[in-house]
């Protein structure tokens, strides 16, 4: 064997402890670092270029296999190749196989991990899981992301699809959002098999020809003087949430999810957070003096972080509370956020109220990107006074009928 090649053996590779390059020949190198730890490099001229690649520790790659590495990388450079870049082209394609080994539900669970961080309220997130595990997850959810086909997605949705629209659709819409996520990560090719535009769209109905929408079920606003007459006369805390959601015409997570620390009972005023809005923007409530009268007497009995503490610590009222509640009240055909159609036709029909103003007391997006221009600010004042006419009218007591009048029925019985 020539002298310039083997020049170390284990025991001195063991025990060199100098900081430098010490050469086993041909182009291997024991690397020691200044900390003391020492690696196997293979040092190469390529296109005018030294280089230097690296084969790995010696606490985990022998001399011996460090030998033969050099060796592959030596056959590299006579086949005219880079060995750095050929260890980078492994690598990466070692990824992609593993990137494409990955299951549908390996990709929708790491999807909704990278995601549910920025998903505003927990509801959304438990249904996103639970129709995964129901309608996806026992069809195609251990088939590998990169062999899911049109007709898997078809077989999933296509059984609720005339029978539950919403839910159809919005299972289709997850499937897509989970394999573009694949794609993006080298884990899926060719077209989005759960595409509606120019694919699905071919082939399934819309969901708004299958079904008609169905709006929430609201009161008429004529009736609702006598039901909040009805719900103050109420005890419990929920009774006081769904009061105070109706006067603030809020929708039921952000009246639920109130916190203390949003409330300024001097400016009269209940701030929620952009986070907790559906359109991603800060919303200023302005107070009716009856929605003020609930959180002070709500102050006397706080028990955490939340206007309207539920059971559990750190934690509010149920999502389901406020409906519970209507159904005890024998009004299980009403829906709480139907109350937001109340106010709406209340101002619509009997105020002057601007409908830009009503809009943005309901904390609707402004859909002219003309008149969104000119109306930056939230118009505080002028909600003002239309939420103080609404508690006025959520506060007077309905007219009762002459015939409901005791003293006007004893006329005809002459009782």
């Amino acid at each position: 064997m020539a002298k310039s090649t083997h020049r170390l053996n284990a025991i001195k590779a063991a025990n060199v402890k100098a900081v430098g390059m010490h050469p086993d020949g041909v182009g291997l190198y024991l690397k020691v670092d200044k900390g003391g730890s020492k690696s196997w490099v293979f040092r190469y001229m390529f296109d005018r270029r030294q280089r230097y690649l690296g084969l790995g520790s010696v606490t985990s790659v022998s001399l011996a296999t460090a030998r033969s590495l050099a060796g592959d990388a030596r056959r590299l450079l006579d086949l005219g190749q880079d060995p750095i870049e050929a260890k980078r082209l492994a690598e990466k394609e070692a990824a992609a196989d593993k990137a494409r080994s990955m299951t549908f539900k390996e990709c929708a669970e790491a999807y909704m991990a990278a995601h549910e961080p920025s998903w505003k309220n927990a509801k959304h997130c438990e249904q996103w899981h639970s129709t995964l595990r129901r309608y996806l997850y026992p069809k195609f959810g251990g088939v590998a992301v990169s062999l899911v086909t049109t007709e898997m997605v078809l077989e999933a949705i296509q059984p609720i699809w005339h029978s539950m629209p919403e839910t159809a659709s919005r299972v289709r819409g997850r499937i897509e959002v989970v394999i573009d996520w694949a794609k993006a990560r080298g884990a899926f090719s060719g077209e989005n098999p759960a595409r509606w535009r120019g694919h699905l769209a071919n082939l399934l109905p819309k969901p708004s020809k299958v079904a008609k929408v169905e709006h929430h079920a609201a009161m008429p606003f004529d009736d609702l003087p006598a039901f909040m007459s009805e719900l103050r006369a109420a005890t419990g805390l929920t009774s006081r949430a769904l009061e105070f959601t109706i006067l603030t015409a809020a929708r039921t997570t952000e009246a639920l999810g109130a916190q203390w620390s949003e409330l300024d009972l001097e400016k009269k005023i209940w701030t929620v957070p952009a986070v907790r809005m559906k359109a991603g923007k800060e919303h200023r409530v302005p107070l009716s003096p009856r929605a003020i009268e609930i959180i002070r007497e709500l102050e006397t009995i706080q028990r955490n972080e939340f206007v309207f503490s539920g059971e559990k610590p750190g934690r509010h009222l149920s999502n389901m509370s406020m409906l519970m509640l209507l159904r005890r009240m024998k009004r299980g055909e009403l829906t709480v956020h139907g109350f937001r159609s109340t106010f709406r036709d209340w101002a619509a029909e009997t105020t002057s109220f601007p409908n830009f103003i009503v809009e943005m007391a309901l904390a609707h997006a402004i859909e002219s990107k003309v008149e969104g221009a000119y109306r930056r600010g939230d118009l505080l004042e002028k909600r003002r006074a239309l939420m103080a006419a609404w508690g006025q009218y959520c506060a007077k007591a309905k007219m009762r009928s002459a015939v409901d009048d005791p003293k006007f029925a004893r006329l005809f019985t002459g009782s």
